[in-house]
């Protein structure tokens, strides 16, 4: 039996899904290059690469698991609710030769059902209230990634465009402008047709795909990317990456030639990094910066614990 052993930490589960489901919105494959002569492109020598690149990203992390009581009424005791208090973070990095942190925010959010509720004063600061319907861990969890996701977006836009904006993930309301570009480490979606998939497996480090449009109330550009690593199996190092498509097919290809030179330099290696070769070297680092702001989870916890000692007081 021939098998690979995938290069990713299983804790961050897999970069890439055992079944990839159809993209929901229409598709070309054949914006840049027709399906006959679709194939790996390596920019050529009258390409540069970016000087100057901005990279966003956003840390979580779930402080405490809290129940909610609404006040009595008539007598009659409120109900409870399961809540969950976190700290998360955004920010960005400017790489120009060197990594600069140019931007670092941090919050705190107690996210459940709105009855009874309200922020939560602590030694350590605040719990702003984040409503959400229900009491479902996974909603809860959800809720939590859509503040961050937030707060990226006000760090990102904050942040240019006098760079191109690299931002986690694919583009979020608010990043379909000019200058910012999505980077997708994980992949769900099957876009294009077959011929699409055979060409991603077949690009070598450096090379990345044709364009795709990918259709939708707001349509983007999309390619894939191989990074340099070892090639454990065919979409090993493989990334996708989307900008809006505001701009003449020509200059965003010559945007992805641009990329495909850039990105690989920035390229993380197994050793160092166990979402190698994906998450890329400033983003790892933008990401240990973030998670140090938000603080000592220890500390935190018997924040939360004494404003609850002084609540039942109260």
């Amino acid at each position: 039996m021939r098998f690979a052993v995938e290069a990713w930490d299983p804790e961050y589960g897999s970069p890439m899904e055992q079944e990839l489901i159809d993209a929901r919105t229409p598709v070309d494959a054949e914006v840049e290059l027709g399906e006959a002569v679709w194939r790996p492109v390596r920019p050529d020598g009258t390409v540069a690469p970016e000087a100057s690149l901005l990279f966003v990203d956003g840390v979580r992390r779930v402080e405490a698991h809290v129940w909610v009581t609404a006040p009595p009424s008539d007598g009659i005791s409120g109900a409870s609710h399961q809540g969950i208090c976190a700290s998360y973070a955004a920010g960005v990095v400017r790489c120009d030769g060197r990594a600069t942190v140019e931007t670092a925010r941090t919050a705190r959010g107690v996210f459940c059902h709105p009855d009874g509720a309200a922020a939560i004063s602590t030694r350590h600061g605040e719990f702003v209230l984040h409503a959400v319907p229900g009491e479902d861990p996974a909603r809860l969890i959800l809720a939590l990634q859509a503040a961050m996701g937030r707060l990226e977006v006000e760090v990102a836009t904050a942040a240019g465009p006098t760079s191109p904006v690299i931002v986690d993930g694919p583009l979020r309301d608010g990043q379909h402008r000019l200058g910012f570009v999505g980077y997708v480490k994980t992949h769900r979606t099957r876009y294009g047709a077959p011929f699409v998939g055979d060409v991603v497996a077949s690009l070598a480090p450096g090379e990345r795909t044709p364009l795709l449009c990918i259709g939708g109330p707001r349509p983007r550009y999309s390619w894939y990317l191989r990074l340099p690593g070892p090639p454990v199996h065919p979409w090993s190092g493989i990334v996708r990456l989307e900008i809006a498509a505001e701009v003449p097919v020509s200059e965003a290809a010559a945007t992805a030639d641009r990329l495909a030179l850039s990105l690989p330099a920035y390229a993380s290696t197994p050793h160092k990094d166990t979402r190698a070769p994906q998450n890329l070297f400033p983003i790892a680092g933008l990401e240990r910066q973030l998670r140090h702001r938000l603080g000592d989870r220890h500390l935190i916890l018997r924040g939360l614990r004494d404003a609850a000692a002084r609540a039942e007081v109260a």
